[in-house]
């Protein structure tokens, strides 16, 4: 199946143009990005209230807790302040944008190992670690921890961020009042790229994160649509959270 050109709405989806213009924009990427960072800390201050180390149950909690509660309020904004989460951030199923987004996020794959690879030799082991990857280190969890945790890393982790980043974040840009059309699909992904990556709170792997949102983000400019994106990330997370998966159940040791 050919992939439709970007932005054009898959089958049975309405016309952008026949719905009303959505009344939110960046204010509601920052305020998104607010109560991801807030939500992370009271979290995390809670967790963290009784002293000692951290239960295998608050890692997960606190790993998953706030971006999934980020993703919510962008889609309570979306259906609140606009059309809904379907129409305002380009998401509908097409056959077309999953195939897209597997074959770029093999490619991300690659290029996330060799990536990684690199960044390793230059700044050692312990520095390319993420912020995951150092949590579950040393901490071996039950197989049900584990497999929640693989889940979330490999599957709802992605659509969480997607929704924030390349869905919520992108649309507003894209909206922007640009000479084109394909400027602010220009501007759109080069600014979730680069949000994306310094968003993630770790500065010595901001560099390697961007190498690694490029790929997703291009299925988003190639499709005009979210779940190219979103499966885009999936599959980019796949061997990632294979590897933390058999970490934390003390099978292979970092």
């Amino acid at each position: 199946m050919a992939v439709p050109n970007p932005g054009e709405p898959a089958a049975g989806d309405p016309s952008p143009a026949s719905l009303p213009r959505p009344r939110w924009g960046f204010g509601a990427f920052l305020l998104v990005e607010a109560v991801l960072l807030a939500s992370a800390a009271l979290i995390g201050a809670i967790l963290h209230s009784g002293g000692g180390d951290m239960s295998v149950r608050n890692v997960l909690i606190g790993t998953m807790l706030p971006t999934v509660i980020a993703a919510g309020t962008a889609l309570v904004i979306t259906k609140v302040r606009g059309n809904g989460p379907l129409a305002d951030l380009n998401l509908s199923w097409s056959a077309g944008d999953v195939k897209l987004g597997i074959k770029l996020g093999a490619v991300g794959l690659v290029v996330t190992s060799v990536g990684a690879w690199i960044w390793t030799g230059i700044v050692g082991e312990r520095n390319a670690q993420s912020a995951i990857s150092a949590l579950v280190e040393g901490q071996p969890m039950s197989v049900q921890a584990a497999i929640v945790m693989f889940l979330y890393l490999w599957l709802l982790g992605p659509i969480c961020e997607e929704i924030i980043y390349r869905g919520l974040l992108w649309s507003a840009t894209e909206r922007l009042e640009w000479r084109k059309e394909k400027w602010g699909r220009l501007a759109a992904f080069g600014l979730s790229t680069a949000v994306f990556a310094v968003s993630h709170l770790e500065p010595l792997r901001t560099t390697l994160l961007l190498v690694i949102s490029i790929p997703i983000g291009l299925a988003r400019l190639i499709t005009g649509r979210l779940l190219g994106s979103i499966v885009a990330h999936q599959m980019n997370n796949f061997l990632p959270a294979v590897a933390i998966l058999l970490t934390a159940l003390g099978i292979v040791e970092v």
